[in-house]
């Protein structure tokens, strides 16, 4: 009786669904029928299935000067391609539901932030086992770091590393290596809430909110998304724009539905309280403030610049005061030091506007990778295409300028001419202004004019042009930002089980994974790329004198080592930081020295320590243990 009351109650009307036939089944889930639904439908997870199997195929001893490029199988790109072609045609088909787009959107930031985290055995890129290094030493201390050297600045600037240590407190957890390899993929994914909280702030375009957010992750080349404070900040400062420009766009209606005769409601009383508002405005300024030197105060800069206009002001104006005050309160207290350091260098900042806008002039001994120097030319033009479909955009769309967007896409400029930041600052530049720029490209590449289908053709063109010139900057450098395990056992042989009192020598310093580790434990780290350019022409000409001398001057407690790697070749090669060979002719000079004696062999990594006697320093001494009798894993030929 029960079952035929259940069965009564369903109706003819509503069929079990597994009587429904699979064309009924794919007209419902692609909210209608034809190729474009099948496409939707199917382009999705045969995409997955060829990304799948192109990690397969990958083979990471063929990366060379292009990195994973030439790594990556035809598989790969065909997944792109379905990708491409699936959310298309999701994008011009109102009917199919926005959870189609928001896939298609997952499924490429899968696509390309998880490749690495998935095909290489360790963390990938330097700096993010340096930032590995910092949240762990903050758990050993239960804080600040004493004897902090040169990594001072993350003590003054810790949300980021006390956010982790709480968090690996809170599960159990010993560090932060065993996650932050897929910290790219975790947040990009992080990034996609408030990126639509913003777009929509801004139009009700189904099309402009999901083509905004794919041409934002088909262009974010600059790879700030590592284990980093950046990256973690760099999320709160896009919800922050979400709600400042959301409170904004809520004013605006307000005021012409009160020019209308309708009832009134203004931004203080509109859907949240204001106080609730501003709550959480100021929680998200406080995570910024605390975790990072350069982003409150562009925030500050592009708050400002929203309050040029009056209307602006009302909403604007207390978010600025807060992010002035709680950026103030913090640099003349916890900042201080740093500050009052580095005082004069800022100061010289505001008038070498020429010279921060320019990449850094860093010396260069050696000869860039031609491959490198396109890759360079791909970057700037790339930017310069960005920045001019969103100059065509403010110029054709009136109702752009009146978003607030010139203000996040003009923000940036003053810091941009008032400091390099270690030459960086084009490209934490360009970082910031991307929310704006993906949208406004997006107001242009996909608009409908006369001819739907040539428009909708150039804009499939645009998109796959402006994201292959994503790859080619994106995955370009993987061959100095992978590392074996083999380099990752050399590094920890050296500091994380090396006795205090350990000097360290390396040939380069950004292709190291893991040299910061235990860095508060009194290790003198040297890098002869880092050398004044007298020191390293003659360490080219002559390499033993300055060796003897960097490893045992001044006098240390502990043995000297001389540490060489796949990585560090790598990074004279793509960056021409020194000659080619350079790697190669100290690993030779090493070899057959009576001074140096190897205590770690292997194809991608060496390790020799110095034991020749010397009046300028101690005889080097083996750690307890005996260093030269750790395992060596097996690993491929680099």
């Amino acid at each position: 009786m029960v079952d035929q009351q259940i069965a009564g109650a369903a109706g003819p009307a509503d069929p079990p669904a597994q009587r429904r036939p699979p064309s009924a089944l794919l007209a419902r889930a692609a909210g209608g029928r034809g190729p474009a639904a099948w496409l939707t439908v199917g382009a999705l997870p045969a995409a997955i299935v060829l990304w799948v199997l192109a990690l397969r195929g990958a083979r990471l001893d063929r990366m060379g000067d292009l990195g994973l490029l030439q790594v990556l199988p035809p598989f790969y790109w065909a997944s792109f391609a379905l990708l491409l072609a699936g959310f298309l045609a999701v994008l011009y088909r109102p009917r199919i539901p926005q959870a189609w787009a928001a896939a298609y959107v997952v499924a490429l930031i899968t696509v390309i932030h998880a490749t690495p985290s998935v095909l290489y055995p360790t963390l990938r890129y330097a700096w993010a086992w340096k930032h590995v290094a910092v949240v762990d030493a903050m758990l050993r201390h239960d804080g600040t770091v004493p004897n902090a050297g040169g990594l001072e600045i993350y003590n003054e600037w810790p949300g980021f590393f006390q956010l982790n240590v709480l968090f690996l407190r809170a599960t159990g957890l010993h560090s932060a290596l065993g996650y932050a390899s897929w910290w790219p993929l975790l947040t990009n994914l992080l990034l996609l809430g408030p990126l639509l909280l913003l777009y929509r702030a801004i139009t009700d375009s189904r099309r402009l909110v999901w083509g905004g957010v794919w041409l934002f992750y088909s262009i974010s080349w600059v790879g700030q998304d590592y284990f980093a404070p950046q990256a973690f900040v760099f999320v709160l400062f896009v919800l922050l724009l979400a709600l400042v420009l959301g409170r904004m766009a809520e004013a605006r209606r307000a005021a012409e539905t009160a020019a209308e005769g309708q009832p009134a409601s203004t931004a203080l009383t509109a859907r949240t309280p204001w106080l609730g508002w501003y709550a959480m405005v100021v929680v998200v300024l406080a995570g910024i403030v605390v975790s990072h030197p350069l982003t409150p105060v562009m925030t500050i800069s592009v708050l400002a610049m929203l309050c040029l206009r009056r209307r602006n002001r009302r909403t604007v104006l207390p978010v600025l005061a807060a992010a002035v005050g709680m950026t103030f309160a913090w640099d003349v207290t916890v900042a201080r030091p740093y500050l009052s350091q580095n005082i004069g260098g800022l100061i010289a900042g505001l008038t070498a506007a020429e010279s921060n806008v320019r990449p850094p002039n860093q010396l260069k001994l050696g000869t860039v990778a031609p491959d490198q120097v396109a890759v360079g030319w791909l970057s700037l033009g790339m930017s310069g295409t960005i920045g001019l479909l969103a100059l065509i955009s403010l110029i054709g769309h009136r109702w752009v300028r009146r978003t607030g967007l010139v203000a996040v896409l003009f923000g940036p400029l003053p810091l941009l001419l008032g400091n390099g930041y270690g030459g960086e600052m084009i490209l934490r530049a360009y970082l910031f202004v991307l929310p704006a720029t993906a949208f406004l490209a997006a107001t242009v590449l996909l608009r409908d004019g006369r001819r739907p289908v040539l428009h909708r053709a150039l804009a499939a063109v645009a998109a796959t042009v402006l994201a292959l010139g994503m790859f080619g900057n994106y995955y370009s450098k993987e061959a100095l930002k992978y590392f074996t395990p083999q380099e990752v056992e050399a590094l920890r042989l050296v500091t994380t089980d090396a006795p205090a009192g350990t000097r360290i020598v390396f040939a380069t310093g950004t292709a190291l994974p893991g040299g910061e580790m235990h860095y508060d434990e009194d290790r003198t780290r040297i890098v002869l790329s880092q050398l004044p350019e007298e020191e390293q022409r003659r360490m080219l000409a002559d390499p033993l004198p300055v060796l003897r001398r960097e490893l045992t001057y001044p006098v240390v407690a502990g043995p000297s080592y001389l540490v060489l790697t796949r990585a560090q070749i790598a990074d004279c090669r793509l960056t021409g930081v020194l000659p080619e060979d350079t790697v190669r002719r100290l690993a030779d000079l090493a070899a057959g020295s009576p001074e140096f004696r190897a205590v770690y062999t292997g194809p991608d990594a060496v390790v020799y320590q110095y034991v020749a006697p010397s009046t300028d320093g101690p005889t080097g001494v083996a750690p307890a243990g005996g260093i030269e009798n750790q395992p060596q894993p097996e690993e491929r030929q680099p």
